[in-house]
């Protein structure tokens, strides 16, 4: 059998690293992006960008993605024949013009950076929500006097150490009913 035949992205991609390989494809994903939005592209070509869009997105799918390998191998064929797909159908000046925008934007990102006010708001939200979930439980604890009982397929007897009536909820998980005559 003959090799596959080589070509410029397929050089280009062999020798690059793992961070090197995803942060090229986030770039022609903004490229894609710049290109939906350009207003010479044709129609059909925002069409089959927004159907493989869509079918990535969407809870339908010819195998569902749960299923290992398999399941995420019809998401990676989609992507690369819409991506074909789109190279061919948008014409090479305007997809230029779009990679340029692409690597602009990213370069703007990279001089942004993080700045010190998203830090310091960051902190402050995630000191709130810790301050609310130790209060919360703290009240439960306090003011609701119950037990927990956790039980994985253990027979577990439980009784009610107040004087108040209680409620216990089941959840039998692959349970069958046994049927007396």
């Amino acid at each position: 059998m003959e090799d596959p035949p080589v070509t410029p992205q397929t050089c280009e991609l062999a020798g690059l690293t793992w961070r090197e390989q995803v942060r090229r494809i986030h770039t022609e994903a903004q490229t894609f992006y710049f290109a939906f939005k350009h207003p010479a592209v044709p129609w059909y070509a925002k069409l089959v960008a927004a159907c493989t869009a869509g079918y990535l997105f969407s809870p339908i799918q010819l195998i569902p993605s749960f299923i290992p390998v398999i399941g995420l191998l019809d998401d990676v064929l989609i992507l690369l024949l819409g991506v074909r797909l789109l190279q061919r159908m948008i014409p090479v000046d305007i997809l230029s013009e779009c990679r340029e925008q692409a690597k602009s934007a990213e370069m703007q990102r990279k001089d942004a950076g993080t700045s010190t006010a998203a830090v310091i708001a960051f902190l402050a939200i995630a000191m709130l929500w810790l301050f609310a979930a130790i209060s919360v439980s703290k009240l439960i604890a306090t003011y609701i006097p119950s037990d927990c009982v956790i039980q994985n397929g253990t027979r577990h007897a439980w009784h009610n150490r107040s004087s108040q009536r209680c409620v216990v909820a089941f959840s039998l998980v692959g349970a069958q009913r046994e049927r007396t005559s």
